[in-house]
């Protein structure tokens, strides 16, 4: 009986996932950066069609076990990128994992403030609002996408900081005695659109994560309201959890 389950188990596999398993097994015994065969040689040796393959190798793409070099090949990828779930900045993050961070300021204008923002913020709607978008990298290699929103009437005179180059949880807590104390923060998947996915160097619709956090100073005031965009097949989250 169970030899006819397995069996009829086996034969509703789809092809690709059981290409994609094989391809998993032969990852494991390969170190980062190495190639594998070619689309034509898997399709040859493992008797399924290009499509077949191209599926395989586009779901472990997305889950970030293959990196494809546009012109090169495919190649297995470096592990994830392991980030704890904490409160501090980007270059924190990336110094504490022995990687090099940068960013580029790609946006950075005075808007008011409707919708959520007001609350966010804790300011009237119709007030200034400092909006500042920033890809992040890390060693030279994209890795999110970064808005932020500041409230400018507390922070007067930042704008020029930021503009060149400054660390702004730095300027916080020197220019303006800020103390960050605690930030609420979500998490969702998403899919990255055209935008996002050129200045990521990702593939249009590739898996990403979506974090939204408010973060508060010590005075119990909310600082900054910052949605991200992190590439999903180069990060991962962790935390400790405790029972309450």
């Amino acid at each position: 009986m169970l030899e006819a389950v397995a069996s009829t188990r086996g034969q509703r596999e789809p092809k690709y996932w059981s290409l994609k398993q094989h391809l998993l097994d032969l990852l494991e015994s390969m170190p980062a950066g190495s190639p594998i065969p070619t689309e034509r040689s898997l399709a040859g040796d493992f008797h399924v069609s290009r499509t077949t393959v191209r599926q395989a190798l586009a779901d472990l793409t997305a889950e970030g076990r293959l990196h494809r070099v546009q012109g090169k090949g495919t190649f297995a990828a470096e592990p994830k990128m392991a980030q704890r779930l904490q409160l501090s900045s980007y270059t924190e993050d990336m110094r504490a994992q022995g990687r090099e961070p940068s960013s580029q300021l790609l946006e950075i204008e005075e808007i008011v403030a409707e919708g959520d923002l007001p609350k966010l913020l804790g300011i009237r709607t119709g007030a200034k609002v400092l909006k500042l978008r920033r890809l992040r990298l890390a060693d030279d290699e994209p890795m999110a996408l970064e808005t932020t929103h500041l409230p400018l009437a507390r922070f007067r005179g930042i704008r020029k900081q930021i503009a060149e180059g400054g660390s702004l949880y730095e300027a916080l807590r020197e220019r303006y005695g800020v103390e960050l104390e605690r930030a609420e923060e979500t998490i969702e998947t998403s899919l990255a659109g055209p935008q996002e996915a050129e200045l990521l160097g990702a593939d249009v619709g590739m898996p990403v994560l979506l974090l939204s956090r408010q973060t508060f100073a010590s005075d119990g005031k909310p600082v900054e309201f910052v949605r991200s965009i992190y590439r999903g097949d180069r990060y991962k989250f962790v935390t400790t959890l405790t029972r309450p």
